[in-house]
């Protein structure tokens, strides 16, 4: 496999992050101190998105080494197993991390009558636990691959 072949997914996960990024250190600032909140203080649900920024960016990170192994044939490695299994990590931590505050955000939904706030929570976990999921899935099927190539390799 030629070097690059994963550029356009490389470019994609950069804008991504690069999008989360000026969020975080933009607009969310802006709206906690914005007129447009209203009487409710938003700081905890403000403190769990940044929170959750973290396990997110080791994530971007851990897919970014990911396309790297794939670019230098180490696709079939256990770097790459440890990277999907990071990934499935971090999922799982964010849905964990909005699961424990769904009771607050039904709270906020329900006081200022935004049940838009509870969708998107919802959209947020279970999107979560399918990359969990999918990366799950990836991992077991890479391990078997490469137990698979280091029993080939030691017949040669």
């Amino acid at each position: 496999m030629k070097q690059g072949s994963t550029l356009f997914l490389k470019g994609v996960i950069t804008l991504i992050g690069a999008a989360v990024l000026a969020i975080c250190v933009f607009a969310l600032p802006l709206l906690i101190k914005s007129e447009l909140r209203g009487d409710f203080d938003y700081g905890y649900i403000f403190l769990g998105l940044y929170v959750t920024a973290i396990p997110f960016f080791f994530a971007l990170y851990q897919a970014i080494k990911l396309l790297n192994y794939i670019d230098k044939n180490k696709a079939f490695s256990e770097l790459s197993v440890k990277a999907l299994k990071n990934i499935k990590y971090c999922a799982v931590t964010i849905s964990a991390l909005f699961t424990i505050g769904m009771p607050y955000i039904f709270y906020v939904g329900d006081r200022d009558d935004a049940p838009g706030v509870v969708a998107l929570g919802f959209v947020i976990i279970f999107s979560s636990i399918v990359i969990a999921t999918f990366a799950a899935v990836l991992q077991k099927l890479l391990q078997n691959a490469t137990e698979i190539k280091s029993e080939n390799d030691l017949m040669i």
